[in-house]
């Protein structure tokens, strides 16, 4: 039998191959098997929307359904354009209703990457046919301004008359008339108890001691390290002068020259410090310098005033360890050895110049003090008053309103009886000036000033010891121990701290006052032959010193008494519980 040429070229070689066609319906047929064992989603407008890009051209676009499972199914869109292929998963859970999850992929490339996307989906594809487990729901993820909003649980509405209602001054306030009001507030006690506290026996003490107590003993204390610094400048001008010239004698006599102990080198420095201070100060004119601050305003002349009294006061820090300087220097001259004498000689020399420059410098300024506060005195315009008035609540507003330990209370309170000294120096250069330069009655005006000044000065050193010791918590017995101390002090006694003790160097104020007195007593000698003249000079100077010698005998005396006394009083009674 023939074969027809028109046969396919399979057939003529012995070997039946399918067609084309029947190739096609082949895959067809598998296809529709496929999906009809899959549910049928229903038409996804993302798929819509991929079959054409941004930029008009046919996208291909694919929706395939896959993983079946109970919980839910996940759909997966791939739109493939010309530059870019987007993948997008959609999973949609019975579970939770609207929620979906999309997942965006952009590749940009050419055809090597569209075919990477195809494989991958692929093989997304044959692992959930594969997958026999169900999927988990799909979890909301937090989103940082999503679309979910946390609520907040609304907070009760605050009425304020329902608050009002609830209070009972509210109720009181209200309901109640001015009168019943009125009645009501006579009756329930004291007037003042909303703005007072009721007081207990601590604070009747505590009120008792800042009124009565603590002033008396404060003033007991300075009135008693006033003393001590008197007794230290009669000591300077009557006991010093006597153990030089002991010693000038017993050289003279003797003619043979011994080592200084400590205690006279001591005496020499101080004599050479007190003669160069007053011969400088006797080249001053205190008339040009009483003219020049006297044609001061008020305003200047407080200011002048103040400036004077903080220098004054830091050089009397900076004089006592100066000195003592000075006297440990004498104290190593005294007791060094051969070898060490050039070293020990350089070092007395250079501490007894600084000395001494110190020295001159302090009686300056305390010079040109005593010349403010005369100016003062002697002004008809009541200077002195506002220079009173102003410079002691300067002080008071200095220290009062600031915390201060007790080691500094004790300071404070032999500072201000360093000052009443000074101004007892000051007081004295003015009875000075009255004498040489006054006109007609004085004496009386000259002690009212003087009991003014003092009397004002006693009075602000009350009220800041009184009112310190009550911002601070110091009791008056602490002004007892103080007072304990400087007795020790007085009586040459060993105390735990030498730094608590009363550090006063007279030399600066003893220059003033001679510098002061020269004159009155130059003014009172008689005009008379050079020996006669000469005689009077002598004659004066040795009933002066039998004055001042005589006086700081009593004085002297008089504080080592009350020292004994006092010291064995603290010691009878345990505590310092005494009453002065």
């Amino acid at each position: 039998m023939a074969l027809r040429s028109s046969d396919p070229i399979g057939l003529q070689s012995g070997v039946a191959k399918p067609s084309r066609n029947s190739r096609k319906k082949k895959k067809q047929k598998k296809r529709k098997e496929a999906i009809a064992d899959s549910p049928v989603i229903s038409e996804d407008p993302v798929a819509e929307q991929c079959g054409n890009d941004s930029s008009g051209t046919l996208v291909e676009s694919t929706s395939e359904n896959y993983g079946i499972r109970d919980n839910g199914n996940v759909n997966r869109i791939s739109c493939v354009g010309s530059a870019s292929v987007v993948v997008v998963e959609e999973s949609v859970c019975q579970n939770v209703c609207g929620f979906g999850e999309l997942r965006q992929r952009n590749v940009i490339g050419g055809g090597e990457e569209m075919a990477a996307v195809a494989s991958r989906a692929e093989e997304d594809r044959a692992e959930m046919n594969g997958s026999k487990e169900p999927l988990p729901p799909a979890q909301p993820q937090p989103v940082v301004n999503g679309n979910v909003a946390n609520k907040l649980d609304t907070a009760e509405s605050l009425d304020w008359k329902r608050l009002m209602s609830e209070d009972p001054n509210y109720l009181y306030a209200v309901h109640k008339s001015p009168a019943k009001y009125f009645l009501d507030e006579m009756y329930s006690g004291n007037s003042l108890r909303r703005t007072t506290t009721l007081g207990s026996e601590k604070e009747r003490e505590r009120v008792y001691d800042t009124i009565f107590r603590l002033p008396w003993r404060c003033e007991v204390l300075i009135d008693v390290g006033f003393f001590v610094c008197f007794d230290a400048f009669l000591s300077l001008l009557t006991i010093m002068p006597t153990r030089i010239l002991i010693k000038l004698w017993r050289f003279l006599t003797a003619r043979q020259f011994k080592r200084l102990s400590a205690a006279e080198l001591c005496d020499f420095g101080c004599f050479l410090v007190l003669a160069c201070g007053v011969i400088l100060l006797g080249q001053t004119d205190i008339s040009l310098i009483y003219h020049m601050i006297r044609g001061q305003g008020t305003i200047k002349l407080y200011m002048i005033y103040n400036v004077l009294e903080i220098i004054d006061k830091l050089c009397q820090s900076f004089g006592g360890d100066v000195f003592e300087t000075l006297f440990n220097s004498a104290e190593g001259l005294a007791t060094c050895s051969q070898e060490n004498m050039k070293f020990w000689i350089r070092r007395f020399v250079s501490d007894q110049a600084l000395a001494m420059a110190f020295s001159i410098l302090h009686s300056f300024i305390l010079l040109a003090q005593a010349i403010a506060l005369s100016t003062c005195i002697v002004a008809h315009n009541n200077a002195l008053f506002a220079l009173l008035v102003s410079n002691n609540f300067a002080e008071i507003k200095s220290n009062v309103f600031k915390r201060f330990s007790k080691d500094n209370i004790h300071n404070l309170a032999y500072a201000d009886s360093v000052e009443r000294f000074h101004i007892s120096a000051f007081l004295l250069f003015v009875l000075a000036q009255n004498i040489l330069e006054a006109q007609g009655p004085w004496f009386e005006s000259f002690l009212f000033n003087a009991f003014v000044v003092f009397f004002c000065e006693m009075l602000i050193d009350i009220i800041k010891h009184s009112f310190l010791a009550k911002f601070n918590g110091i009791k008056p017995i602490e002004y007892s121990e103080f007072l304990e101390g400087l007795c020790k002090q007085t009586l040459n006694m060993q105390t735990e701290d030498s730094k608590k003790n009363l550090t006063f160097v007279p030399l600066a104020p003893a220059c003033v006052v001679i510098r002061v007195l020269t004159p009155v007593y130059a003014a009172h000698l008689p005009y008379s032959p050079l020996p006669w003249r000469l005689f009077w000079i002598i004659f004066l100077i040795s009933v002066t010193y039998v004055m001042l010698t005589s006086l700081k005998v009593m004085i002297g005396m008089g504080l080592q008494k009350h020292a004994t006394w006092y010291v064995n009083r603290c010691r009878k009674r345990k505590h310092h519980l005494h009453f002065d």
